[in-house]
């Protein structure tokens, strides 16, 4: 880390589908799709959209990003109720999601601190939305002499021209502060009563990647201790969508889909990012959180370039080459890369063959760093649309996430694999460590030739917090018998508030009893859970089933009774292995990511670069089907799933396992550490593998071994059993025509058999 670091302290933000930080993540992670129908809060569809793309007045667009309704108390922030209709929501929201990051931040309204050293630099375009209607109320010269020439009587005409002036807000003392751009950062300054520079940048859809940049210079040339910058774009009314469909760059099939072959241009999304930056050597002292550290900025202008409105990859690789000098990083070590990525064709193959050429001039050969853009799930925030990339990506290093872009079925050519540095990052992953810091950066393009580039570095190595977001809850209950847990799942039985579920969960956890006679726990996830519908589904299942044995239900209950007996983990054995396994577990803990971690490259093939096609996810499923790879990613992943469960104090008193799992089993009792199981894994799975690639195969048969047995004599078949894994499951193992044979005698008998993912007939 140098002098030169600037640390990312607080961050908060309002964007579609995500009124809080923590939201956003959980979306982003999760691939969560927050396009929609335009509202009626904003224009009606039919009022204006024409497929038509020439036709006038009319766009061919009605998709978008569109926030949420938000609470807003005037009195909060000291805003006069009436002055409420005359102020541009950037101005309002502004403040809320200032508020949020200052409060992440731990520079709150009840901390002191020297607020005479901090700036408000953000990126917003020069007048906001509140301008269109303004400006529209004076057209009324316009409107009386069309109904004057129409032969429309005078009084008439006045009163015709009133009615459409009510469609409008009207002008009042507050209009102009409430039209201007500037002041959703004067606003800021003014409420939380901070004393440094206040302004914003205007560059287009660069806007907040300036301001940004601007604010660490600040912070860099002593002129402030804190900054808070990032970008507001509440534009997303009719005039908005006009200027982006006759120019034209909006997507007629309703999505951004960045890098992707068929995409056919942007969908326009609306949100506010918030971010508190310091010095880094500031922040330490201080004991700050730091979710990221930001090592350089690079910035250029197109310059003459081919015109005012058109991408240039010269202009961009000027900005990247100056963010890289500015760092002091190499591109080859850089992993990540949240890109400007409109899901225009000309705009992304510009952005892809300048990072294409720098990024190769680095490192000749290889594949090595994930590419995405939030766009295809929020739209293009314009303004804020920098400010939401910084966010996503500061997160990604906080909690060692490679977070997915959806919407990619076919990549450009220039993406496919093995063609470039670049791979599309489609899939939520661990972002395993390579022998050197995890290092991301990111982009923002501005119409006019405004081009920024952020190079960001995690603080530390470790994941030191769970990334939990609370979208999963576990509801417990104890008692004395069935009926008094029937009386505690009353109140559940009613819809509520997700927010009222949270707290409502976390008491019942704090009251439970794992000694009470009877037990019952509930799982539930916000958004997909029928709460009430679970609950009278548990209630009836303690009335039919009673309260003597465990029980469960497959939509998320559980019940047990009596004294809890001792508890053994089985490990599973080569065969159960798949790409992708532990991927949520590994991703949110950090005792399993840490596991993970030690694992190495022999993880790599859990997973590697995401697969877009059949054959590629199959190729995929092959690699790690065989012995050496196979072996060791099951010992690292078992080993991950046990550390989550020791952090919850659930210890086994015997541990068991199938085949390979013997060896998890034994370094969960204990005889063996972590780089003993690994080794033994490495070298059991290279000598099982040798020679024996493509020889045999496994089949596992659900029936009775006597069964089994008959078949195989039956139809003359050449084969071993080689598991008796329980009464109704065997395994039979040998030559594959043999093995495809004896699928086709169990199927004609109508038993149930699977084929096992494993690269030969051996256990």
């Amino acid at each position: 880390m140098g002098s030169q670091d600037i640390a990312i302290v607080g961050l908060g933000c309002l964007f579609p589908k995500a009124p809080a930080a923590r939201k956003f993540w959980s979306n982003v992670k999760g691939g969560v799709d927050a396009i929609s129908e335009v509202p009626a809060s904003h224009w009606r569809r039919e009022d204006y959209f024409d497929k038509d793309p020439k036709k006038p007045d009319m766009t061919y667009a009605f998709r978008g990003g569109f926030l949420d309704p938000v609470e807003f108390d005037p009195s909060e922030f000291g805003i006069a109720p009436s002055a409420l209709e005359a102020t541009d929501s950037a101005q309002l929201l502004g403040l809320v999601a200032a508020g949020m990051a200052l409060e992440d931040a731990g520079y709150g309204a009840k901390r002191e601190f020297d607020r005479s050293r901090v700036s408000v630099i953000l990126g917003v375009t020069g007048t906001l939305e509140l301008v269109v209607p303004l400006g529209a109320r004076l057209g009324h010269p316009i409107w009386r002499k069309a109904l004057k020439d129409s032969g429309i009587e005078e009084s008439l005409a006045d009163e015709i021209v009133e009615r459409i002036k009510d469609g409008y807000v009207p002008w009042q003392e507050s209009s102009f502060p409430g039209l201007l751009g500037n002041v959703v950062a004067g606003r800021i300054a003014n409420r939380f009563n901070l004393g440094g520079t206040n302004c914003v940048v205007d560059a287009a859809c660069a806007s907040s990647l300036g301001a940004a940049h601007l604010a660490s210079l600040e912070l860099l040339a002593g002129k402030a201790d804190m900054a808070v910058t990032g970008g507001a774009d509440c534009f997303n009314d009719i005039f908005m969508f006009m200027c982006f469909s006759k120019t034209p760059a909006l997507s007629p099939t309703g999505d951004a889909k960045p890098f992707d072959a068929g995409a056919d241009g942007t969908i326009l999304g609306e949100g506010l990012g918030m971010l508190v930056l310091k010095r880094l050597d500031d922040a330490e002292k201080a004991g700050d959180r730091i979710y990221a550290v930001i090592k350089g900025v690079g910035s250029s202008s197109d310059g003459r370039g081919k015109a005012i409105y058109a991408p240039s990859a010269e202009g961009q690789t000027k900005a990247l080459q100056a963010a890289y000098k500015a760092a002091g990083v190499s591109p080859a070590t850089v992993e990540l890369v949240e890109a400007h990525g409109t899901g225009t064709s000309v705009g992304d193959a510009a952005e892809l063959s300048a990072l294409a050429g720098v990024y190769r001039q680095a490192r000749g050969e290889g594949t090595w760093c994930a590419l995405g853009s939030v766009k295809s799930m929020i739209g293009h925030t314009k303004a804020a649309a920098g400010s939401a990339g910084l966010i996503k990506t500061a997160l990604s290093l906080y909690h060692k996430v490679l977070p997915p872009t959806i919407k990619v079925k076919k990549p450009q050519p220039l993406l496919e694999p093995g063609r470039s540095p670049f791979y599309l990052s489609a899939e939520k992953r661990p972002w395993l460590s390579h022998g050197h810091a995890r290092r991301a950066a990111v982009s923002a393009l501005g119409f006019g030739g405004s081009n920024f580039h952020v190079v960001l570095e995690e603080y530390q190595p470790k994941k030191e917090r769970v990334d939990w977001d609370g979208s999963v809850q576990i509801v417990a209950f104890s008692g004395v018998d069935a009926s008094a847990l029937e009386t505690a799942l009353r109140p559940w039985m009613s819809a509520t508030t997700w927010d009222e579920v949270r707290v409502a969960a976390m008491r019942s956890r704090a009251a439970f009893s794992a000694s009470a006679p009877v037990r019952l726990a509930l799982a539930v996830e916000e958004g997909k859970t029928d709460l009430p519908k679970l609950a009278a589904a548990a209630a009836a299942a303690l009335r039919s089933r009673g309260a003597e044995k465990a029980w469960s239900l497959p939509d998320g209950a559980w019940f047990g009774a009596g004294a809890s007996g001792k508890l053994a983990y089985l490990f599973s054995g080569q065969g159960s292995q798949y790409v992708g396994m532990g991927r949520d577990l590994c991703c949110q803990f950090p005792e399993a990511f840490e596991a993970l971690c030690a694992a190495g490259a022999l993880a790599e093939p859990v997973f590697p670069h995401p697969a877009l096609t059949d054959e590629g996810r199959q190729e995929q499923e092959r690699t790690l089907r065989q012995t050496q790879n196979a072996q060791p990613a099951l010992g690292a992943v078992e080993l991950a799933m046990a550390a989550v469960l020791s952090r919850f104090g659930v210890r086994p008193d015997m541990a068991a396992g199938h085949s390979y799992g013997e060896l998890s089993a034994l370094r969960c009792a204990g005889v063996l550490d972590a780089g003993s199981l690994l080794s033994l894994s490495v070298e059991r799975g290279l000598a099982m593998a040798e020679g024996d690639a493509g020889r045999g195969a496994v089949l596992a048969v659900s029936a009775a071994e006597d069964a089994v047995l008959q078949v195989l004599s039956e139809e003359d078949l050449d084969l071993v059993l080689a598991n008796k894994n329980a009464p109704q499951q065997n395994v039979l193992s040998g030559r594959k025509e043999e093995i495809e044979r004896a699928s086709e005698a169990f199927g004609r008998r109508g038993l149930k058999r699977a084929l096992l993912p494993v690269s030969a007939a051996f256990h």
